[in-house]
């Protein structure tokens, strides 16, 4: 505390106590600002906690299945038939019901978030790496490469994606597969697809981001002390690339999760017996007056699901915008 001395107006002399100026300053990482606008978004922290219990589901499908009781997803049983051979609905020994060969709905629900979530992750993950890879180079590099490799991508983008990703699964769905066996019938059919159409995306975002980072103060740094362009690509270019590549693989992932389900729903994904949430929409669409409950859990899972990972995509948007209001 100090002490100053004041004059009023008459000369009289006055003691103010006036409050110490030095007050603490938390630092906080960048990591403790995105937690902090993060876990403010209530609704994307739902998404979140939903998310990590339908992978902690499918991690441990078979021990949730063990634990309730219900039949292995590839059991077939007359016996929870009606007397017409008609599915039966909810009941104890079937959570979800049956579909039309007896077969536990519940537990297929389960094995196709294994399904849904096996395929987006890796397949967000390829074509995540091979647009960031496609975009730095073309807008880092610019010229000949920039226009080679813009025209390519102008090019996909042309095509209808879901035609083309039929065409290419109905190929690669016959005989040995693709590529000399490499990309053989089921979900290597669905990932080597869906990477294929949409790694698109994400280079051109991050072609255009690129252009503009090629032009700041670091990178002519970096090329003053004579660094290498790979070591300005990657040491100093792709850290400022993180926010938008983490923002953009939240959001694409719910986008393979419905590629998958379109897929598997028009008969050139995932081959049965296995369960695929896509290929139980396909098969409860005939028998959906009779059977309700054979479109609604699985259609439902695919929604909630679908929905949580937009929600979080927008909230860690918020979250990473340096300049986001919380």
């Amino acid at each position: 505390m100090s002490t100053i001395d004041l004059a009023d107006r008459e000369g009289e002399s006055l003691d103010v106590t006036a409050p110490d100026a030095t007050a603490a300053i938390a630092a906080r990482s960048p990591l403790q600002l995105f937690w902090r606008r993060l876990k403010g978004d209530k609704v994307a922290i739902a998404a979140l906690v939903f998310i990590v219990l339908l992978v902690l589901a499918a991690i441990f499908a078979p021990l949730i299945i063990k634990l309730v009781g219900a039949r292995p997803p590839n059991e077939q049983s007359s016996e929870y038939l009606d007397s017409f051979g008609t599915p039966t609905g909810p009941s104890r020994e079937n959570l979800f019901g049956v579909d039309t060969l007896g077969r536990d709905v519940f537990s297929r629900v389960l094995y196709g978030a294994r399904v849904s979530l096996e395929v987006a992750i890796i397949a967000t993950a390829l074509s995540v790496t091979l647009g960031v890879i496609v975009g730095m180079t073309a807008g880092f590099f610019r010229g000949w490469v920039d226009t080679t490799l813009s025209r390519l991508i102008d090019v996909l983008l042309a095509f209808p994606i879901l035609l083309l990703a039929v065409g290419l699964a109905s190929a690669c769905s016959l005989g040995n597969g693709c590529l000399g066996g490499l990309i053989k019938p089921g979900l290597s059919v669905v990932i080597f697809t869906i990477t294929f159409v949409n790694w698109t995306f994400i280079a051109r975002i991050i072609r255009g981001q690129v252009l503009s980072l090629r032009e700041k103060e670091f990178v002519d740094a970096a090329r003053s002390l004579g660094a290498s362009n790979r070591r300005i690509i990657f040491r100093e270019m792709l850290p400022n690339l993180l926010a938008p590549i983490i923002v953009y693989s939240t959001l694409i992932i719910p986008t393979n999760i419905l590629f998958e389900a379109s897929l598997s729903f028009l008969g050139v994904g995932v081959q049965p017996p296995n369960a695929s949430w896509g290929a139980m929409l396909a098969d409860a669409s005939s028998i959906f007056d009779s059977a309700w409950w054979y479109m609604v859990f699985p259609g439902g899972a695919l929604l909630l699901t679908v929905l949580a990972f937009n929600l979080l995509g927008d909230g860690l948007q918020d979250a990473l915008n340096p300049r986001g209001g919380r």
